[in-house]
């Protein structure tokens, strides 16, 4: 039965653009009254799972300029060819975008304008020690000296960009999810280099992958951001190096297997396990032969034996720490052994199996925005306590909701022990809100009536323009490929509500054909093509309950006829609640938006605790877990287990007057 008055609650609204409030979280807060120097943001290294030493942060200020080309197709035609501004309008914090309140700049660049960046890295004329922090400027080696490379990376630029060097055009990338890095050595020089990147974004006006972006921000849809928004770092490299590693490993049979990429060849290459006690679990060496140093795309699989491995679960995040060394190069990474996968429990019931064991799931979905950093958290600090937040409140999973949150986010996932669903971005042309809100909010018969692999129907749900699908199926690899190997992520997301869902069958075998290790839910919400391994639905307006799948109990196979499922489909409430409290004092706007409003904290405490219960209790009728809506306020959004600036846990029985409401930021 269809609660219409919910319904007619959640109807987006109409309203006048006005401007966010200026909240703060305490991280915030300490970058905006200056405690923390430009230079010290962020400061840690951003890819915990293949870490050197050698690493020199370059987050803090640069310098920007916000150039107006004078119409979008001018500057779609312009981001990769254009020279720097001869001005520069002032200073910005990396890696905030300048549409963020603690980037400095606070301004809305528009898709008709070019975001400039640059900034100064001075190099050293010899070798010389760095100083006690590694800031820019100090040699983190000698990366000029003969058998070093200096590698620059980008760990998220949204969404177009190019870079010289000192005047020289090095690079052009599309893609505002996925990290970059290039190997400038040929272009740098002893003394003062000059970095300079163009940016471009189209934001909601072209079809380009953008997750809860949008230009005109309200009800659910946040404000669109551009440019840099995770962390930028220098790296010194030996020639002979360890360019990246995958690791895979086998808990039933206590195998680490790692495929390593390697610069050339030349050197031994050296792998080392270390339990949690520091002891040495298991080693193997390997010799490499110069031989083979003109194969750019050489790799040595390694498979080493771990005798009767801790396993890593929630409640015991064991993790394993790895060394890698290659003649001079030197990595550190970690891993860690578990199994997750859809299988039938004694009663025949199909659950998500963690270690072979029932885990019943209950989770929250977490957008990972905040109201001062917008998609890029204030401090590792604030990641962290999101996490231990939600984990002290009885949730052991987050659904990454529509973003590739930073590296280090999924590292304190690991080593916390909170279990993550992680969705692919979403994208596509402007969104049909009859097809993919009204109709399916209406109408649940609709549900399993729009195929997605027919051209004919690929403009009802965006997916019409090619260049957008080719985009979505290459960051979807690219993003199982570069979180696979964290123990936290139990599942990939494929498309949300429809929003630029195309080809889900298709897109669930090139999925699982990179990584066969963990369950697929194909489509979230609704459009359910029968593929995958949930059936997963979202439920703000029914009387919560276990649906039957209309895909039938029998296994499906994959288009080349491979059988890929040797059960039916687990259930599971991917997103509901919604319940709303508006908290005086710490929201972005006057107006809230959600699914129910409550005036009083004790009304609206009883309503989700009434709300998780019910989901609790549909455990013994099949279903396999949950996710709860939501983490925390978002904007306009107010139905969060927290305010938006963190300063408020809601499900606390005095959240205004208890002292713990206040979260400490670390010193880190």
């Amino acid at each position: 039965m269809l609660d219409i008055k919910r319904v007619m609650a959640s109807k987006p609204r109409k309203h006048e653009q006005d401007p966010l409030l200026p909240l703060t979280t305490p991280w915030g807060q300490r970058i905006v009254e200056g405690e923390v120097p430009g230079r010290d943001i962020l400061p840690e290294h951003p890819h915990p799972q293949f870490a050197r030493k050698s690493f020199t942060s370059l987050n803090g200020w640069w310098e920007y300029a916000i150039v107006d080309t004078g119409s979008l197709e001018q500057a779609r035609r312009a981001w990769d060819s254009s020279l720097p501004p001869d001005r520069f309008d002032g200073r910005i914090l990396v890696p905030f975008s300048p549409e963020a309140l603690l980037s400095g700049v606070d301004r809305q660049t528009q898709p008709n304008e070019l975001l400039w960046y640059r900034r100064r890295v001075l190099l050293p004329e010899r070798e010389q020690a760095s100083d006690e922090n590694g800031r820019p400027g100090a040699s983190v080696s000698d990366p000029l000296a003969s058998g070093f490379r200096l590698i620059l990376h980008f760990e998220a630029v949204d969404y177009a960009c190019s870079l010289l060097v000192n005047g020289t055009r090095v690079c052009a990338h599309r893609g505002g999810y996925l990290p970059f890095a290039l190997d400038l050595t040929e272009v740098l020089h002893a003394g003062e280099n000059v970095l300079a990147l163009c940016v471009w974004d189209p934001s909601d006006r072209g079809t380009q992958l953008r997750g809860k972006q949008k230009l005109e921000a309200g009800n659910i849809w946040y404000t669109a951001q551009s440019g840099i928004w995770q962390s930028v770092w220098l790296e010194a490299v030996p020639t002979r190096h360890i360019a990246g590693t995958s690791i895979k490993c086998d808990a039933d049979a206590g195998t680490v297997t790692l495929v390593n990429r390697l610069s050339c060849g030349g050197e031994t290459l050296t792998v080392r396990i270390f339990d949690e006690q520091g002891e040495l679990v298991a080693m193997k060496r390997t010799p490499v032969e110069a031989s083979q140093a003109a194969n750019p795309a050489m790799t040595r699989t390694m498979t080493l034996q771990v005798r009767s491995p801790n396993l890593w679960c929630p409640d015991s995040p064991y993790l394993y720490r790895l060394e890698l060394l290659y003649g001079a190069d030197a990595v550190e990474s970690y891993c860690a052994f578990r199994t997750v996968e859809i299988a039938a429990d004694a009663q025949g019931v199909p659950r998500i199996m963690l270690n072979h064991e029932p885990l019943f799931v209950r989770g929250v979905l977490d957008q990972g925005y905040w109201p001062d950093g917008l998609m890029t958290a204030p401090s590792d600090a604030a990641l962290e306590f999101d996490i231990r937040t939600m984990k002290d409140l009885g949730f052991n999973l987050l659904r990454k909701h529509l973003k590739r949150e930073s590296d280090r986010w999924y590292f304190h996932c690991d080593r916390i022990g909170m279990l993550v669903w992680q969705d692919m971005v979403s994208g596509g042309g402007p969104y049909d809100d009859w097809q993919t809100s009204h109709r399916p909010t209406l109408f649940r018969s609709s549900w399993n009536k729009l195929p997605d692999d027919l051209p004919e129907w690929y403009d009802k749900l965006a997916a019409d323009d090619p260049e957008y699908r080719r985009e979505w199926t290459s960051t979807a690899l690219g993003l199982v490929r570069r979180l696979r190997s964290h123990p936290c992520v139990i599942g990939w997301t494929l498309f949300n509500e429809g929003w630029g869902q195309f080809e889900s069958r298709r897109a669930v075998d090139a999925v699982r054909r990179m990584d066969p290790t963990r369950p697929i839910s194909a489509t979230s919400g609704w459009y359910d093509q029968g593929t995958g391994d949930f059936f997963s639905v979202h439920n703000y307006f029914r009387p919560l309950a276990v649906w039957k799948d209309p895909a039938g109990s029998k296994g499906t196979a994959a288009l080349d006829g491979s059988a890929v499922r040797t059960c039916a489909r687990a259930f599971v409430i991917s997103e509901f609640g919604g319940l709303t409290w508006s908290v005086e004092g710490h929201c972005q706007r006057a107006r809230s938006y959600g699914y129910e409003t409550f005036e009083r904290q004790a009304d609206w405490q009883e309503a989700v605790h009434v709300a998780l219960a019910k989901a609790d209790a549909l455990e013994n009728e099949g279903l396999a877990g949950f996710v709860f809506t939501q983490l925390s306020d978002v904007q306009e959004e107010t139905n969060g287990l927290m305010t938006c600036d963190r300063r408020v846990n809601k499900l606390r029985a005095n959240p205004l007057t208890a002292d713990a409401d206040e979260p400490q930021p670390s010193a880190g």
